[in-house]
């Protein structure tokens, strides 16, 4: 069978489930890219590191100045996010953080205490998928005050089918046809904002600027101090970026691209294997992408509306199989796209370097141990920082607390203290009692049988 039909039949799935015109469109286009033998690898002799980037700490933006620009300027959040990693069914960002506060909450939180201190109506947006839509919209009923008037609350990212790497036709999967469908990676964002008419109600009401990143990077709080670096530099597009690390060398990052000199973004599913050494070299490439972004509405309209909504954003060709949990299941492509990707699509585009302190992502139950503990502290701006000097290590037994039921069975009382504690280690069924104090370098192992942190225990080096 010819992938032309493979192309026909994706369409007509698409059409039929009711899938906007524009992503059919943009889906298409990438369709032709896989057809064509494209993977989407950047190979390191064809970029540069990026070397020197503007700092944020080195700019001074006149707080009038700022204050318009974040007048201007809208917050959308990327929420489609189910946390499956961490065992959960539904959107990561209602999970409780401090207080029995949800991500979700304390971004509300940081919306309202920004509009506060500058005035600003400052919109927000989440980019939902139709898992997390209706429970999401639920969890801000109980903000009332959080919508403006004329603007919808969300806008959901589509969804396109899982193609069959033998012949690239959708897959057929009666035992569950959800699995049938993936979302396009974070790409999508500027394809929905074109069809849902998000994009141009924004214009309408003369907001200019989005700053953009996901729903559980707590560190992200509005800045009207970006928002002023960002329209003083006339740039229509805008990354934020941060020091690599040793811990840093999994995430993206932008270098120069040898044959136009524009930035781009490199992930790692676009860099060939026997090339990861340049791509995990913190050295080498020395600012990762913290998927914080800043692009100017307008000019992001006028993009998508010449190239009939196709961005031409670089395809990130997936291989998975149909169901995740099943390896014996078929294979197929997931044809997906990153929003940092859209760097390289704007003459202009530029990026930032900020604090450690806007980058705090949760991806584990690791990350979450720490955000609960004592190690943070929660600012009155909304923003969770640093409390003590770094962070702890925290390293828990994935058999045991990987999934959000096990690691909540066994803290039953909330995180322990972490604040003078530089590393936590733990191996095998601990579970962990009230008022618990880790000190120094703390490791628990696996005895083989279930065990219990009493309370009260100060566990030191």
């Amino acid at each position: 069978m010819s992938t032309a039909a493979g192309l026909i039949a994706a369409q007509s799935k698409m059409a039929a489930a009711g899938v906007d015109q524009t992503a059919i469109d943009v889906f298409s286009h990438y369709f032709g890219e896989l057809e064509a033998g494209a993977t989407g690898l950047i190979l390191e002799d064809t970029i540069e590191p990026l070397l020197d980037p503007p700092l944020l700490a080195g700019v001074e933006i006149d707080e009038d100045a700022a204050r318009e620009a974040f007048s201007k300027t809208a917050i959308i959040k990327l929420n489609g996010g189910l946390g499956t990693s961490m065992g959960m069914d539904r959107a990561k960002s209602l999970l409780p953080v401090r207080d029995e506060r949800t991500f979700l909450d304390l971004i509300v939180g940081q919306v309202r205490h920004a509009r506060q201190a500058y005035g600003a109506r400052l919109p927000l947006v989440l980019m939902d998928s139709f898992r997390t839509q209706d429970d999401s919209l639920e969890a801000l009923a109980a903000h009332p005050d959080i919508a403006v008037e004329g603007l919808p609350l969300d806008f959901l990212q589509n969804a396109e089918p899982k193609l069959l790497v033998d012949g690239l036709m959708p897959v057929e999967w009666p035992q569950d046809p959800t699995l049938e469908w993936c979302p396009p990676g974070h790409g999508d964002i500027y394809t929905a904002l074109l069809g849902s008419g998000i994009l141009e109600a924004l214009l309408d009401q003369g907001y200019r600027y989005a700053s953009t990143g996901n729903s559980d990077n707590l560190g992200a709080v509005p800045s009207a101090t970006i928002a002023g670096w960002f329209a003083a530099s006339g740039a229509p597009y805008a990354a934020e970026l941060c020091p690599r690390t040793a811990a840093d060398r999994k995430g993206g990052h932008l270098a120069i691209r040898k044959s136009d000199g524009r930035l781009i973004l490199r992930d790692t599913a676009q860099t060939a294997p026997d090339e990861m050494h340049f791509f995990t070299d913190e050295h080498h490439h020395p600012y990762f992408h913290t998927n914080n972004l800043w692009f100017d509405l307008d000019r992001l309209y006028s993009a998508l509306t010449e190239r009939g909504a196709v961005l031409g954003l670089p395809l990130i060709r997936n291989v998975k199989t149909v169901d995740p949990t099943d390896s014996t299941s078929p294979e197929v492509f997931q044809i997906e796209t990153a929003m940092g990707a859209a760097i390289e699509v704007f003459e202009g585009a530029t990026s930032i370097v900020v604090g450690r302190d806007r980058f705090l992502p949760v991806k584990t139950t690791n990350d979450l141990l720490l955000l609960r503990s004592d190690a943070y502290r929660l600012d009155d701006d909304g923003a969770l920082r640093l409390a003590v000097e770094a962070a702890p290590l925290v390293d828990l037994d994935p058999k045991h607390f990987k999934t959000m039921t096990k690691f909540d069975a066994r803290f039953p009382h909330g995180a322990p203290s972490l604040k003078g504690a530089s590393s936590l280690t733990v191996r095998g069924d601990w579970t962990f009692g009230a008022g618990v104090v880790v000190r120094g370098a703390v490791s628990l192992e696996d005895t083989g049988s279930p065990e219990t942190v009493p309370d009260g225990t100060v566990l030191e080096d």
